[in-house]
């Protein structure tokens, strides 16, 4: 498809695998399609009159030059099905998107990629759950997928980068815009770290409740498993999960305290017995059949006093608060309190949020 014309069928926002694969067989392929574009035609394609006049209106009023160049001001690229470089893991979904806008490095999904998905109502021990996760899934090469939102997703973003790995985040709107506005640094962080912004809509596409649940399919079909962290029954990190098995691919599911609303939906794929349930990075990566070579800092942590080693002996996985850890280690807090923060600083403690401590 030649890019002018990809353009103007992406803007118009009227394509689906099918469509495509429609105009293939009456005119044999998109660009002589765009020649003879008509409201007949994309009713012909199964769209309502006034989705039809809707999108004829759309394309009238179209700068095509102005579009273009914003694209390239923006450093955004388009790439459609029929582009070789357009993912294979992707192409194979049977409702995968016909186009890409792509704001980063495009070259990441052709490298093994794992989804990490969960609730924008993320807890502490969501938030330890990624950040327990993720570096093994680094260490090993592997790209992070989510989708930017409030919560478990961009903390997988956050985490990816602090690893030192590479993500990406798959946006329910135009790439002319960042939601939720507060995460527009995160998004530049991930481009300027080698990482990738994807999204299959116009860029001025704005996000609503269709546009997340279509989000969701291009994590699903982007990764070879999908990990759902922290969600409720709710949670749309649930139809990930779902379209992930729909497409063939594995899920995982980190479990939770039974008795958090935010589990019940990581409760109930384990109940179903859809989903194999993972406490580690290495336990994901042995799903998909790739070798983890993580090493816990903790394992070649070597105190430089005692005090220090009391206190990291005194820590476990399970969050610890600063009274306890003066009762099991017998120093006064101020000594503690200040030796967890030299411990955290060299990587093998972590704050757990609320006044509590794990090891990291």
């Amino acid at each position: 498809m030649q890019l002018q014309n990809a353009i103007r069928w992406s803007w118009i926002d009227v394509l689906t695998k099918k469509r495509l694969e429609a105009l293939r067989e009456l005119f044999g392929d998109a660009d002589a399609a765009m020649e003879v574009i008509s409201m007949e035609l994309l009713m012909r394609l199964g769209l309502r009159e006034d989705s039809a006049m809707k999108a004829m209106v759309r394309l009238e009023e179209f700068n095509a030059a102005g579009y273009t160049a914003v694209l390239k001001k923006k450093n955004i690229a388009l790439i459609s099905m029929e582009d070789p470089e357009y993912p294979e893991s992707l192409r194979e979904v049977p409702d995968a998107p016909v186009f890409l806008y792509a704001r980063g490095d495009f070259s990441l999904l052709s490298r093994p990629c794992i989804a990490i998905v969960g609730t924008r109502e993320m807890s502490d021990y969501g938030r330890r759950v990624v950040s327990h996760l993720i570096p093994p899934i680094v260490s090993a090469g592997v790209i992070t997928v989510s989708g930017l939102a409030y919560g478990i997703d961009a903390e997988v973003a956050r985490e990816t980068l602090s690893s030192g790995g590479k993500t990406v985040a798959v946006l329910g709107h135009g790439l002319g815009m960042i939601y939720p506005k507060i995460h527009e640094k995160l998004a530049d962080q991930i481009v300027l770290s080698g990482g990738l912004l994807l999204s299959e809509f116009p860029l001025d596409t704005q996000p609503d409740k269709f546009s997340f649940p279509a989000r969701n399919r291009i994590i699903a079909g982007l990764s070879l498993a999908t990990v759902v962290a922290e969600a409720a029954m709710d949670s749309g990190s649930l139809i990930t999960a779902d379209l992930a098995l729909d497409y063939g691919r594995d899920v995982c599911v980190v479990p939770g305290d039974i008795f958090h609303v935010e589990y019940a939906g990581c409760h109930s794929l384990l109940a179903r017995g859809v989903a194999r349930l993972v406490t580690s990075g290495d336990d994901v990566l042995q799903e998909v059949g790739i070798i983890g070579s993580s090493a816990t800092k903790a394992s070649s942590f070597t105190s430089e006093s005692l005090e220090e080693q009391s206190i990291f002996d005194a820590m476990s996985s399970l969050p610890s608060a600063l009274d306890d850890l003066v009762i099991k280690t017998k120093l006064d807090a101020a000594t503690v309190n200040g030796l967890l923060t030299v411990l955290e600083l060299k990587g093998v403690v972590k704050n757990a949020g609320g006044g509590r401590w794990v090891r990291a």
